[in-house]
């Protein structure tokens, strides 16, 4: 199985888009989430399912909200695994939980970004609502993978730091028997967390592209276990 995310910063290289096109499709994931999404990325690969988070209107938490294109959406996840269910999130338009049906056994992925602002001011109540969201769909029983951008590093001391974030969100990531897989990923604030119980014995293997942030400001990542 393999799982990936990378945010398209709402296509602000447009001018690459074949590229990123072509980008996504080599990275051939099962899942692959994508964040600051936008409809015109028509990937070739036959994903079974795709769903995306619904138009939101506007950034909150800037000076000036910016508003959104028709075509973008926050949050975007193919998959080639059956859809079972859309689980209601602490905000539909920031993040997306659907339970698919894979081989090992059904996987609610859960694709967000934390704090769409950034680390801006409504960044620690963003986090507090997801991690809510965490403790919620595990004490139900749920197998969790939480996939997209986090804004925040876990493995660099001045990148993308927010030391009480990050910290709640380990703490958090314990409680619930989830293992963040790419924490020690260098300059990287896209992440992949598993549910220890889903992942099992198997190896990991991490792999990253775009890391010249050519395409976008962001590193895509992916992780794949048998």
């Amino acid at each position: 199985m393999k799982i990936a995310t990378w945010n398209v910063e709402r296509l602000k290289h447009k001018k690459s888009l074949d590229e990123i096109i072509t980008t996504c499709n080599k990275v051939n994931a099962d899942i692959l989430v994508l964040t600051e999404y936008d409809e015109n990325i028509k990937l070739d690969n036959p994903y079974h399912e795709c769903t995306s988070t619904p138009e939101p209107l506007y950034f909150k938490g800037y000076d000036k909200p910016e508003t959104y294109k028709p075509s973008e959406h926050r949050v975007s996840i193919y998959s080639n695994y059956k859809i079972i269910d859309n689980h209601e999130t602490f905000n539909d338009y920031t993040a997306l939980c659907l339970e698919l049906e894979t081989n090992k056994g059904n996987l609610l992925v859960y694709g967000t970004i934390m704090g769409v602002a950034a680390r801006r001011l409504p960044y620690k109540e963003d986090i507090k609502s997801q991690l809510n969201d965490f403790y919620k769909f595990t004490n139900a029983g749920y197998n969790l993978c939480i996939c997209g951008d986090y804004n925040c590093s876990f493995s660099d001391d001045y990148y993308y730091l927010s030391k009480e974030c990050r910290q709640s969100i380990r703490d958090t990531f314990s409680k619930c028997n989830i293992k963040l897989v790419t924490e020690n990923q260098a300059e990287c604030i896209d992440h992949i967390a598993i549910s220890k119980n889903f992942i099992g014995d198997c190896t990991l293997e991490i792999n990253e592209w775009n890391e010249d942030k050519i395409l976008s400001d962001h590193k895509g990542i992916s992780v794949e276990f048998d």
